[in-house]
């Protein structure tokens, strides 16, 4: 089990190192946009299509690490009572399966309409790049994240020592 778990490790850095390098691109973009448009009153064209891209690859490319190393916004109205009766770790498991699970429509809904954009053939405006290849790396990103919630759920259940052993 600990091996299965270094390998997710190992693997889990080329989505980051995506995610970083969508990051520098959209900085430098960015700043050249700015000058260009300030000083030389020629904005990039392709500005806003590429922004659009480049954070579609940013949120879309961290989902799954996010999702399955507790990364998420919460509000801990309950913890006091879960805690009081050790029952966190079954609410954990119970909200990551359920998280995890109610994830397939929404890959199944975006899996669809890329592939409509692809029989439409829709491109970008300036860049003429498909649209569908942005609509499936998201299915696909949702998918890998909806595994990686499931299987969290399920170690939760089955074997909470590997996830209190990697937290520490």
């Amino acid at each position: 089990m600990q091996s299965l778990v270094t390998f997710a490790r190992r693997v889990s850095v080329a989505p980051t190192i995506l995610a970083c390098l969508a990051l520098f691109v959209l900085m430098v973009m960015t700043f050249f946009d700015v000058v260009l448009r300030s000083v030389f009153n020629a904005p990039i064209e392709a500005a806003t299509e590429l922004t659009r891209i480049l954070m579609a690859i940013l949120v879309f490319s961290v989902l799954p690490m996010v999702s399955a190393g507790k990364g998420q916004i919460a509000v801990d109205l309950t913890d006091g009572l879960f805690s009081r009766y050790r029952l966190s770790r079954a609410r954990d498991a119970i909200v990551y399966l359920i998280s995890g699970i109610m994830l397939f429509w929404p890959i199944q809904r975006v899996w669809i309409l890329a592939e409509r954009a692809r029989d439409y053939g829709d491109v970008t405006e300036y860049l003429s790049i498909p649209v569908f290849y942005i609509g499936w790396f998201i299915a696909a990103s949702t998918a890998v994240t909806a595994v990686a919630m499931i299987t969290t759920g399920l170690l939760y259940i089955f074997a909470p020592q590997v996830l209190t052993e990697n937290q520490q």
